[in-house]
């Protein structure tokens, strides 16, 4: 899943993309609204994390651009202002949620698990292909009864096959899905995260194609028979 962090503050914008990034979301950052507003028009984000004072452009005059234009996903504002009638104004301009700073870290990764789950009352919580199941409630990787040691990226990776089954992804597609912005790599890291995660399935007994590659185009999660 990917989220956007529109914040000012570099710092409170770096730190929250690292915890993030650590529950294994892709992150962006744009650092005032007309930027944030740029980037969600060109990316599709699961949620946005929207700071409340700005440059440019005001957290709530961006709220309502993206409501007005249609952005239906979560929004979670973040402010350091606390009266009732400022949370009323955020939730009014089309916010889902709000929270004060300073934050606790946990608590605001709770909400945006909780803001997800709400957005998509129908998905079913484990993901699985066989005995592989992924459970993102509780970001747990496992094969049978054997848990399976994945980095952020290969859980990213393994969840969008799983989410998406007979969906061929190029390099670049998955370059674009699972990457911020800022990263850049190649597509030569791409096939190098593919096969670290192909060697500790294995590892565990999963079938050696169970990604697979479709040459000249790119993988895909083979189709259980």
């Amino acid at each position: 899943m990917r989220i956007l962090v529109v914040e000012d503050n570099e710092l409170i914008a770096e730190t929250l993309a690292d915890v993030l990034q650590d529950q294994h979301y892709v992150v962006d950052i744009a650092l005032d609204g007309e930027a944030g507003w740029q980037q969600a028009e060109a990316f599709d984000y699961d949620l946005i994390l929207l700071d409340l004072m700005l440059p440019k452009l005001d957290g709530i005059s961006l709220c309502k651009r993206l409501r007005s234009s249609g952005y239906g996903k979560p929004i979670l504002m973040l402010t350091a202002r606390d009266s009732s009638a400022d949370k009323i104004v955020g939730l009014d301009s089309g916010a889902d949620d709000y929270v004060i700073k300073p934050f606790d870290v946990n608590e605001l990764a709770a909400r945006i698990r909780a803001l997800l789950r709400r957005d998509s009352p129908g998905r079913q919580p484990i993901l699985s292909w066989g005995e592989l199941k992924l459970d993102p409630s509780t970001l747990a990787v496992t094969y049978g009864s054997q848990a399976v040691n994945v980095t952020s990226k290969e859980y990213q990776m393994l969840e969008l096959f799983l989410r998406n089954r007979q969906r061929i992804f190029s390099q670049a597609e998955l370059l674009d899905r699972l990457w911020a912005l800022e990263d850049s790599p190649n597509e030569e890291v791409v096939r190098a995260h593919i096969k670290r995660l192909r060697h500790k399935l294995t590892n565990v007994g999963v079938p050696k194609d169970a990604i697979q590659t479709v040459h000249g185009l790119g993988y895909r999660l083979k189709e259980r028979s």
